[in-house]
């Protein structure tokens, strides 16, 4: 297959990409549009799904991308291509499962060329209990205005204090205060918000809809911007459960990493997408993974994040250099080369297939 074909340069070309292709294979489809916003081209932004195989199978497969805006790109490139690949067809065919793909769960941030979505908000640290006391996270207080000060680029002596924080605390603690998530500065990095945002809702109402009641759920997240350059480290995504975790390493093996005995190169988050299963589908066998691509060295990837979320910060700013600050960012995210599309792509089918073989085992022998 041709996969550099499949991956879009932005989000109107990447969502009419992937319904072409899921027209194409006669899936079911599904729109929900956003109700107040548009894309950067003035186009609608929708969260659009296919459904495939057996609409009322005991098994399912989710496949879902663009929770991270920008990181897009990837996702609906690699879901594009499945629906083009008779191989994963034919497997689907001979399963008696369904497979429901996810497109675009933050099509704000990804028109936008942005991580978070239209209220700043990271998707994958909104899933939490807003009806509790939320995640306090010092540490991000801390550095949050050496982060983002007050001028760009940052003076020298704002540079020598985040450097001094970063020295005394080690890199892997910063990489954790940035990333972790943080309920307290709106206008901050990795927010998790204040309520549950229209994404947050619309995903709860596809997984009561398309899964709820189902006897298995397998779910695979696409994401970018962490580890070595194409490789996609499959990091277990959902709550801390010693049965979920050890059902989702029986379908990808050894290397599931997991964010709770640090052995992912992710931090340990909270309030990510994974926990939805649990709160709309609490009877359905849960595993799960984010599929992480990487792109490029991390301190670049956050030295991307920092500089683009100044600017969304500061309108008045300059624009001078905008368009070239953008298309940074999206590289940082994205890597648009040949190589990298197939060796992303080819990982991806391989983790479907592995699910797919599951699924299709555990319904045989229930």
């Amino acid at each position: 297959m041709n996969v550099h074909r499949h991956f879009a340069q932005s989000y109107t070309q990447a969502r009419d990409k992937f319904v072409a292709a899921a027209g194409a294979r006669s899936a079911d489809l599904f729109r929900h549009v956003h109700p107040a916003l548009h894309g950067v081209e003035g186009e609608d932004l929708s969260i659009d799904l296919a459904l495939l195989g057996k609409p009322d199978a005991a098994s399912l497969l989710l496949l879902t991308s663009g929770t991270h805006g920008v990181e897009g790109f990837c996702g609906s490139g690699c879901q594009t291509a499945l629906l083009r690949e008779d191989p994963f067809l034919r497997a689907i065919g001979h399963s008696d499962i369904a497979v429901l793909m996810l497109h675009a769960l933050n099509p704000y941030g990804f028109s936008h060329l942005r991580r978070v979505n239209e209220d700043n908000i990271d998707l994958n640290r909104n899933f939490v209990d807003f009806g509790k006391p939320l995640p306090v996270n010092s540490a991000y207080a801390e550095i949050h205005s050496l982060l983002l000060p007050a001028t760009w680029p940052p003076t020298t002596e704002s540079e020598a204090r985040l450097d001094a924080w970063v020295a005394q605390h080690g890199r892997a603690a910063y990489q954790a205060a940035v990333s972790i998530g943080q309920y307290a500065f709106h206008d901050g990095m990795f927010y998790g918000g204040s309520r549950p945002t229209w994404s947050n809702r619309t995903l709860r109402s596809v997984l009561r809809e398309h899964v709820a009641g189902r006897r298995r759920l397998a779910w695979i997240d696409f994401h970018t911007g962490l580890g070595p350059r194409g490789h996609g480290e499959k990091i277990y995504a959902g709550l801390e459960n010693a049965g979920d975790i050890a059902r989702t390493k029986a379908v990808w093996g050894r290397e599931v990493t997991s964010v709770f005995d640090g052995s992912s190169s992710s931090a340990r988050i909270g309030g990510n997408i994974g926990g939805a299963a649990r709160d709309e589908c609490p009877d359905t066998e849960f595993c799960g993974i984010a599929l992480e691509y990487g792109t490029h060295d991390i301190e670049q990837v956050l030295e991307a994040l920092r500089v683009e979320h100044w600017f969304a910060n500061h309108p008045e700013a300059s624009r001078a250099h905008y368009k070239e600050m953008k298309r940074k960012f999206r590289d940082a995210f994205y890597v648009d080369d040949d190589d990298w599309k197939e060796t992303v792509y080819t990982q991806a089918l391989a983790a479907c297939l592995q699910a797919v073989e599951h699924l299709s085992r555990a319904t045989a022998h229930a």
